[in-house]
Formats: structure tokens, sequence, C-alpha cells
């Protein structure tokens, strides 16, 4: 059968109110997606349809206090911690960052692709990633080159909305996030995590920094090791030694240097579908491009060819965009005051 055959199914039990064959068409097309090789598509599939069974499973009328109340009163809430539920296209070729880098991060991979091996053998699979650095430089970009390399779902959580003024509401939040990563393959990424994990001798916290911590402390140590936690931070040294010691790897990102910031320019040009013009040499803006982040780097010299592409719009004789490096210095330029 082709997918179109499985969507046909799945349209006539649907309007059938046929639930027990929808379900089977379903779990069909996963299978079949799978092996055409369509993963994304596949894992976005599993995850409606295991979202729309716990919600079966906990609706219907129940009393205020009951346990089918609570299960769907914690399924509403984790839903509104939850920033992007998505699966990842991207992979290693995506990723602009240093050998070291990227050979941890295959180590990671090869891991879990080797689990039943590590299992056999009784040896701990690391599960607990922490990526730190300035902001810009490839942190949240490398969780999603995990979850595309893995070909899992990835959970970005809302920190704004786990954070309570309530007192303990916050360590109940993060349990709920974590029983959630407990119970789904899936990745939990968790951004600007220094918001959470801050040493417990700040004055300031009265005592609730100290018990987040600790929590934390206790679901790290609980976490099955199916499910992975990526954390990222901007800034480690505010991270608490306990909570550093739990992560079974630790992964720097830094700034650019002139090979990388070259590798990240001929990516946004796509190879030579742009070219720059010859007014200011390419080794100049390179150097020009030092101190910024990849992502700073990358801002500007895709403002730079739109801007250039509004400019020669009308010229249709033209056959590859030309980019204006006078303009795209400029906007380098600007960058670097905005960042004093």
């Amino acid at each position: 059968m082709s997918q179109l055959d499985f969507i046909r199914e799945i349209a006539k039990y649907g309007l059938e109110n046929d639930q027990e064959k929808l379900l089977a068409a379903l779990n069909e097309l996963i299978e079949h997606s799978k092996k055409a090789k369509k993963i994304n598509f596949a894992l976005q599939l599993q995850s409606l349809l295991r979202d729309s069974i716990r919600q079966q499973q906990t609706a219907g009328l129940a009393k205020v206090g009951s346990q089918k109340h609570i299960l769907r009163e914690e399924d509403r809430e984790i839903s509104e911690f939850i920033l992007e539920k998505l699966t990842s296209d991207y992979n290693f070729e995506n990723l602009v960052a240093s050998d070291k880098i990227k050979e941890e991060l295959s180590y990671f991979i090869k891991e879990h692709k080797a689990v039943e091996t590590l299992k056999k053998f009784d040896l701990p699979v690391s599960n607990k990633l922490l990526f730190y650095g300035p902001s810009g430089c490839g942190k949240t970009l490398a969780a999603y080159v995990l979850a595309g390399e893995l070909d899992k779902m990835m959970m970005v959580i809302n920190l704004g909305a786990i954070v309570s003024s309530k007192l303990g509401e916050t360590s109940k939040n993060l349990a709920k996030i974590f029983r959630r990563a407990a119970t789904e393959d899936c990745i939990i990424f968790l951004d600007e995590f220094d918001s959470l994990g801050k040493v417990r001798d700040y004055s300031q916290d009265h005592g609730e920094m100290k018990r987040v911590v600790n929590t934390i402390l206790q679901l790290f140590d609980y976490l099955p090791q199916d499910s992975i936690i990526i954390a990222a931070t901007n800034h480690q040294e505010m991270l608490d030694n306990a909570l550093l010691r739990r992560f079974d790897m630790k992964i720097g990102f830094d700034l650019p240097d002139e090979k990388h910031i070259k590798e990240i320019v001929s990516k946004t040009l796509k190879g030579e579908e742009f070219i720059l013009d010859k007014t200011i040499p390419l080794s100049r803006l390179i150097k020009a491009c030092k101190g910024l982040s990849y992502y700073s780097i990358q801002k500007s010299l895709i403002t730079a060819i739109k801007r250039s592409l509004f400019e020669i719009q009308d010229n249709v004789k033209q056959i590859k965009p030309t980019i204006d490096t006078k303009m795209w210095l400029e906007l380098i330029q600007k960058e670097k005051v905005s960042l004093k």
C-alpha cells in the first residue's frame, strides 16, 4: 500500500468513528513511514497518537480530587511547560563547530545507538548533557542535531512557566516534566539552565533555590537511561558544583575562529548560490567577524543578502545574486557596537 492508501483508510475509519480500525491504520502508516525512511513524519504521528491516547485515558467526567482528575490536570499543566514539541531534520552537516565538539557529540550518539551492547556488559548510558558557552555559539543547534541524528522527538521546555513564586511549586513542576521524560522516548531540552541550577549558597534565594537544586539532583539520580536531558547555559560558573558533577558530559562552545567563520559564511551563501562582490576582500570580512558569535555573523550576512536582493531584483540578466560586501561590513560593525 502507498501512503495515499493509508491516508484514505484513516479518513474512512475516522468518519465512520471506528476507533479500532483507525488506530490500526495509523500504526500501519507509522511503520510504513519508517520503512520509507520518513522518520520525522513517523515520529510526529507517534507523538500525536500517544498524546491522544493519554487524553482519552484521563478524559471524561471525574470528581475533583480523583486520580483521573489529577492525571488530566497534570497533563494540561505539562503542555503549558512545553514551548515546542518537534522532530528535527538537522544532522552533523548543519553544525559548524570544532572537531572536539563534533567528536564528543558523535560518541554520545554511538552510545545511544549501541544501548543493547552496553546493557549486555552492564555499562551505563550517558543521558545527561550540559552545553555551556557564549550566546549564539551553537548550543541549541547542537541539541537539534542530536535529535535529528537519533531520530527522537524533542521537547523544548519553557523554564519561565516552570519557575513559580509559590513555595515548593517549582520543584513540583520539575518533577512533572521528568515523569513525562521517563514515559516518552524523547529529549528534554532545558535552555538557560542557570535560572534553575544556581549554586545553593546564593543568599538572595532564601532557601527556595536550595530546594530546587536538591530536587534536580534527585531527579537526575533516578532518570531512566533511555531518557535524555540536555541543559544549556551561558553561565556555567553559576551552576551548583554537585549539579555539575551529575552531568555525564559537559561540552563547551566557543566563539568561532577564522576557519569556522569561513565555514559558516560558506554554508550561509549556500555554496555558490550567492556570490560576494569584489569591493572588500573576503579575508578582511573574515577578520572583521572575529569576536562575533555564529548567530551574529549569520544574521548580518543574511540581512546583507536580503538587502542586496532587493536592490538587484529588477536585473533579470544577473544569473547569480551578488552580495554588497560594503553593506555587509557595515552590518558586521553594527553587530559589534550592539554588543558593547
